[in-house]
């Protein structure tokens, strides 16, 4: 996480300045604010002392600027009463993807140790990790630094936190080079769900992401029947993401491939140091339609591991559900909703231009389940 400042309050409000974080000294529950450690539209991190265990903590704050501000005291408050629907979905979405968090124990997977609801808004408190998110990290490396064995060290990881993620039909949806920190003791975690959402298995998908251009695939723009989100949707993020590493620069946006694909691949440029086993995979990774994918994490492994061939550009694998099953699966589970679920009655959601959308049910089996974060904060 990068340090910032925490600059006078300004009458426009602005992500970047913090104008609405709380000053030094502020105590919340246990925890006391140390420094605003960034701010952005949908929400605030400091760095704060917690007297209970005695550490330092990350502590993010539900702060959507164009919707609130600081009013008296600590206290949150709506800039227009028209603002307060949207601020309630966005608020229940922070506190559902915070509850996820807290559900799931992975090294590479940011880790939820609190959250709860005060001042008119919400907290979750989280490990302070030490290190430099990957666009900082490329800045300061040399040519030539990142290698196979390095692009492998980054990859692995983050796929044991997919896998755990999408074995709930649970999509981050977020991945870019800001949302991975790599610590200090060399090592990857994904830190900001971002547009992450619950997927039931047994639901039709209906949200509104907000996206990096360059690392969003093109079924987050627009979702059909024939073009769904599922794990492949987070596979082409992390390949983006190391095809930026690898050349430092971002690839270009789905949208401009779908219609002419002039992004030079991996496997044609061959950084140094990289295999082209390794290069032709994230090729694969990152294929415009997202049945050209790898379908899972573990279908991904495979072809780390030279357990499968990879499929020439448009050609799927020798074994047909090796390749869509996982995608099929997807898009006929979307379509029918069970009859006790059709029963539930406290569904929220969310479609808003400024929060993102976000499903929950009152069912017992998913009320904890349901994600969304505040975005902004990096």
């Amino acid at each position: 996480m990068s340090e910032s400042k925490n600059a006078p309050r300004s009458a426009t409000p602005s992500p970047e300045d913090g104008s609405d974080a709380l000053p030094f000294g502020t105590r919340l529950a246990e925890f006391e604010i140390r420094q605003v450690l960034g701010a952005g539209g949908f929400g605030i991190v400091y760095r704060a002392w917690d007297e209970a265990l005695q550490r330092d903590v990350a502590l993010k704050e539900y702060m959507p600027v164009s919707l609130a501000g600081r009013g008296a005291g600590e206290r949150v408050t709506l800039r227009s009463r028209t603002n307060e629907e949207d601020f309630a979905l966005g608020l229940q979405s922070f506190v559902n993807e915070a509850r996820l968090l807290a559900r799931f124990d992975q090294p590479a997977l940011v880790k939820v140790l609190r959250f709860w609801e005060a001042n008119g808004t919400a907290y979750m408190a989280m490990p302070l990790y030490k290190g430099r998110n990957l666009r900082q990290l490329r800045k300061e490396m040399t040519p030539g630094t990142l290698d196979d064995a390095w692009i492998r060290a980054l990859i692995e990881p983050l796929l044991g936190a997919l896998e755990v993620m999408h074995d709930a039909a649970v999509y981050h949806r977020d991945i870019a080079p800001d949302n991975i920190l790599w610590c200090d003791d060399n090592r990857p975690v994904l830190l900001d769900f971002g547009a992450a959402r619950l997927v039931l298995s047994d639901r039709t998908q209906n949200v509104t992401a907000i996206l990096k251009p360059q690392f969003a695939p093109i079924e987050q723009y627009a979702e059909t029947q024939s073009m769904r989100q599922g794990p492949w949707t987070d596979l082409y993020a992390l390949a983006g993401t190391c095809y930026f590493m690898l050349t430092g620069r971002a690839p270009l946006p789905a949208t401009a491939r779908v219609m002419g694909d002039e992004l030079e691949p991996l496997a044609r440029l061959a950084p140094r140091g990289c295999s082209p086993r390794l290069l032709q995979i994230l090729d694969w990774a990152m294929a415009v339609r997202p049945q050209d994918r790898p379908q899972s994490v573990a279908q991904l492994r495979d072809a780390l591991a030279g357990r499968i061939a990879i499929p020439a550009h448009g050609e799927a694998l020798a074994d047909p559900q090796s390749l869509s099953s996982g995608y099929e699966k997807t898009i006929q589970a979307t379509m029918r909703v069970p009859a006790d679920q059709q029963a539930s009655t406290n569904n929220t959601r969310a479609a808003a231009p400024r929060a993102a959308s976000t499903r929950t049910s009152s069912n017992d089996r998913s009320a904890a389940s349901c994600c969304r974060r505040s975005r902004g904060v990096r």
